[in-house]
């Protein structure tokens, strides 16, 4: 094995600031995978996007970073453009923001296809549907003709996953690529990227706050804290027997399944068997372009009792954001039943008025923080304007109750002025969870709330959830791919499949023994660590 990629004593940071990272040395080896871990903020996608030559506008640096003997901090822009298109990729952590939402999937895929490598157009959208196969993307050549807006976080992944091995790269740099895929998508493209990265002696930089996909996946790990490597090693000799105090929290933050009495689910006291939110038939179809009709959710029915916890588990396209959209008014059902408070819910969009009360017993954390924050508007300012809307407090109060809440999901008070352009993804979704909170709801719906989060900072968050729960009977609908995070916050789980609902009942029993292989398949697909498929030697 030759080094692929170099970085040594990297520092980055701004004048008369301190440095955002500090003297920081990692290798990557051909046919290597290595993981960068670490909690959001610690500066480890800064050190990933420097080695395309990605420094932020009006930085200093310092130190060797060099991808195939090219030190992308002095290269040229030339030098670096080559680079990026014949032996370094990329795989951001949203896909949103590397897809231009005006063209089609079609267009993104094959653009260098076809300036770059010279194929002509029927051999360029045959290697791209062939590769969107590739992540496990069904109807693929019908994707071709769409738009990013008619695709989930998850479909659009796989999209962004499937350009950057087009061309079969030396390198693949992975900035959370699988934060917003389902476990089933994600063991799939685990698998693939591990066989990619073999079969062709490619080397992987892996970003991930999940520790144990870092496991399943990468043979060594460096631990990032506050912009400096705190520890390194062989993945199973740092996650086992860590030395560093910072590694062994994140590694005791790493979610598990808990089951049976080990569960934190159990009834809450004094809770209403009366059902807050009831469904019964619900369904939503909608019309294609083209003609025809796509079934999201089909026959959904389930009771949620006032202070109750339900977990809905399944598949990307499972219909999961589409229950999560018609409890919360986002969208008017196609058919069936849906009371909330006793109240039906009409069969068309909310008058303004409606809304505004709606809002008061319901909020909901989206996936994507963008969809909740507005770009223009500091972030404490945006959580005390919720104070001042249902709370009705002034503005003096209302600036205090953010910074404490801000606090409470792990916002910093420097952080208070700060517009969402200069958060983390993470940092953005702890405050769009503030931001919700702060309505006070009877209901809380959380669409993959923590998904971008790190171990501990979600350890925070879910403590947090777990607390509220307790103490002001917050009823939650928690909509997640994530078993471990339901077996500990949801004392029900609804799994879904196709649109349908295909088990529900007590999360410790579904758990523990499900009925349906679906079920089965989904905790089946749950990352384990490499050595577990390790022989045992003597």
């Amino acid at each position: 094995m030759s080094q692929l990629l170099q970085i040594r004593n990297f520092t980055l940071g701004f004048p008369g600031r301190p440095p955002l990272l500090d003297n920081i040395s990692l290798t990557v080896d051909d046919g290597e995978a290595v993981a960068l871990v670490g909690e959001s903020g610690s500066g480890k996608s800064l050190t990933t996007r420097a080695a395309l030559g990605l420094l932020p506008g009006g930085s200093q640096s310092s130190g060797v970073v060099s991808v195939k003997g090219l030190d992308t901090l002095t290269a040229s822009k030339q030098r670096l453009m080559e680079l990026r298109r014949g032996h370094a990729s990329m795989i951001f952590q949203d896909p949103r923001a590397g897809i231009n939402p005006v063209r089609t999937v079609g267009d993104f895929l094959t653009e260098t296809l076809l300036r770059c490598d010279g194929l002509s157009r029927a051999e360029a959208n045959e290697r791209a549907v062939k590769q969107l196969e590739q992540v496990g993307l069904r109807r693929a050549g019908g994707l071709m003709d769409q738009h990013p807006h008619q695709l989930s976080g998850g479909m659009l992944q796989r999209v962004m996953i499937a350009a950057a091995l087009l061309n079969s790269p030396e390198l693949l740099l992975c900035d959370e690529p699988t934060t917003a895929l389902d476990v089933t998508t994600q063991a799939g493209i685990v698998k693939l990227l591990r066989e990619e990265q073999q079969s062709r002696g490619m080397g992987m930089l892996f970003i991930t706050h999940d520790l144990n996909l870092a496991a399943s996946l990468c043979e060594r790990v460096y631990v990032l804290r506050r912009g400096e490597v705190v520890e390194h090693g062989p993945t199973r000799t740092v996650f086992l027997t860590p030395e560093q105090d910072y590694t062994r929290q994140l590694v005791e933050a790493t979610p598990v399944i808990e089951t049976g009495a080990g569960s934190s689910v159990a009834a809450v006291p004094g809770l209403d068997p009366a059902p807050l939110l009831k469904v019964s038939g619900l369904s939503k179809t909608y019309q294609l372009p083209r003609g025809g009709t796509v079934t999201a959710l089909d026959g959904a029915e389930f009771s949620l009792p006032e202070g109750g916890s339900l977990g809905i588990v399944g598949e990307s396209g499972s219909g999961k954001s589409t229950l999560a959209r018609l409890v919360v008014a986002l969208e008017t059902p196609s058919s069936g039943e849906l009371t909330l408070r006793d109240i039906p819910r009409p069969h068309r969009p909310l008058k303004a008025s409606e809304r505004k009360a709606l809002a008061k017993d319901v909020q909901i954390v989206f996936q994507d923080p963008y969809l909740s924050l507005d770009p223009r508007i500091p972030v404490g300012n945006a959580v005390a304007d919720v104070f001042r809307l249902h709370q009705k407090q002034g503005r003096k109060e209302a600036r205090d109750s953010a910074r404490n809440l801000l606090g409470r999901v792990g916002i910093g008070p420097e952080r208070f002025d700060a517009l969402p352009r200069a958060l983390s993804g993470g940092q953005r979704q702890r405050v769009a969870l503030a931001k919700a909170l702060a309505a006070r709801p009877r209901l809380l719906v959380l669409d993959e709330a923590t998904s971008a989060l790190d171990v501990s900072v979600q350890a925070q968050v879910l403590e947090l959830v777990e607390e509220l729960r307790d103490q002001l009977g917050l009823t939650i609908l928690f909509v997640t791919h994530d078993l471990a995070v339901v077996s500990r916050l949801c004392s029900e789980v609804l799994v879904m499949h196709q649109g349908r609902v295909v088990e529900q009942g007590p999360t410790a029993r579904i758990l523990e023994d499900p009925g349906d292989d679906y079920t089965r398949n989904l905790i089946a697909s749950r990352p384990r660590p490499l050595w577990d498929a390790e022989p045992v030697t003597a």
